[in-house]
């Protein structure tokens, strides 16, 4: 017998809709006339086969995970990286819930898209803890919370609301009702703080250097321990340097912000040689479904980013070059309290689930910079709406 959700041996009961035969399995999945493969869908698996001795039923058989018909939750999925990726994991046939706190229920961009359903609450709140009891969900992403490093060093305690508390709520949620849906948290490069050797692995000496930093790590750590101790099925991702459409803080939006207002001076922080690993926000969401679909989900944790540096000197030009401008440069020769000099990501440890970056740079810089004077021409300011998710 073959039953969905893993192999069944002798002791499986009779057919069901999620339990058949072996021989009928098989035979679903050749075409009687022709004897080709066809594919077969079912919870959430796309089972391949490939005819081989047909007489003597021998038949290989590629199981892959599809998004078809599942059902996402989406915390923060309004914001700047949750709406890429509730647009992906729609794109792939999945059914998405998005709980954010965008006073409107829903940004303008995810206006007109089906399956998709936004909710208006706060992670960790009584309302966010009777939709998880509901069951409804198949995986669930968490990247809700405050994403930015300024913000935790002038008020480390409002960090400590925004990221650490409800996460924990959420985990603690799943534990008590002994839900056990996937869950992916969105964590961050900021772990690592000022890096001893590069490229950083998962594996390297964890020493934040910001309450932003310190928030993720605790974050992380929970993760780890649920998974390990209530057998929770989750893993963190390491965000670097994310940037694309729709981001309306950090470094990239604020070097086209300013070039917009002053074509003819851009200061920037620092001397020139900082260094980021700058990740286009489509394959962050490329990352996170392959990581929910294909990773251990053990507690383990992938560093999503795209493996190449680039230094603010260099990403000053390239957002230049995309405005068609040439201006003064100025530095300021110092940089923020809490920002490490340098970041290198290893991702072979992501890349062995199959994530390939699919857009450099260049192209990453003008789509964001053509998405900026899109909404300034329709006399829209880009700093519209908030973005409390993490990054």
């Amino acid at each position: 017998w073959v039953g969905w959700g893993g192999w069944r041996g002798p002791g499986c009961p009779p057919p069901t809709p999620h339990c058949l035969p072996w021989t009928q399995f098989l035979s679903g999945l050749l075409d009687p006339g022709s004897g080709r493969a066809v594919e077969y869908v079912r919870g959430g698996l796309r089972v391949v086969g490939v005819p081989g001795d047909h007489s003597a039923w021998s038949v290989c058989l590629k199981v892959v995970a599809t998004w078809e018909h599942r059902r996402v939750l989406i915390t923060g999925g309004a914001g700047f990286i949750g709406s890429h990726l509730a647009e992906a994991a729609l794109a792939e046939g999945a059914q998405v819930t998005v709980v954010d706190e965008v006073a409107t229920g829903r940004c303008e961009h995810q206006d007109g898209l089906s399956n998709l359903e936004v909710i208006e609450a706060r992670v960790g709140t009584d309302a966010f803890a009777s939709l998880l009891r509901s069951g409804r969900f198949d995986t669930i992403f968490h990247l809700a919370g405050s994403g930015y490093v300024p913000p935790s060093v002038e008020d480390p305690y409002f960090d400590f609301e925004r990221n650490l508390h409800p996460t924990i709520r959420l985990l603690e949620c799943l534990r008590l009702h002994r839900l056990a849906t996937p869950l992916v948290f969105a964590s961050s490069a900021t772990v690592y703080g000022a890096p001893r050797e590069l490229p950083i692995a998962e594996s390297a000496p964890l020493d934040p250097v910001s309450p932003y930093g310190v928030s993720k790590l605790a974050s992380e750590r929970y993760v780890a321990v649920y998974a390990r101790l209530y057998g929770l099925r989750a893993a963190s991702m390491r965000l670097f340097s994310v940037y694309g459409p729709r981001q309306r803080k950090q470094v990239v939006y604020d070097l086209i912000d300013r070039l917009h207002r002053n074509p003819e001076v851009l200061t920037i922080l620092g001397d020139g040689t900082q260094e980021r690993d700058f990740t286009y926000v489509t394959d962050v969401a490329q990352a996170a479904l392959l990581i929910a679909a294909r990773g251990a989900l053990a507690g383990e944790t992938y560093n999503v980013a795209t493996g190449e540096t680039c230094s603010t000197l260099e990403l000053a030009r390239e957002v230049a070059a995309a405005l068609g401008l040439d201006p003064q440069l100025r530095f300021t020769g110092a940089v923020r309290p809490g920002d490490a000099d340098r970041w290198a990501a290893d991702i072979s440890r992501v890349r062995a689930l199959g994530y390939a970056p699919r857009v450099d740079l260049r192209q990453g810089i003008r789509e964001t910079v053509a998405w900026y004077l899109s909404a300034a021409a329709e006399d829209r300011s880009p700093r519209r709406h908030g973005d409390t998710e993490s990054s």
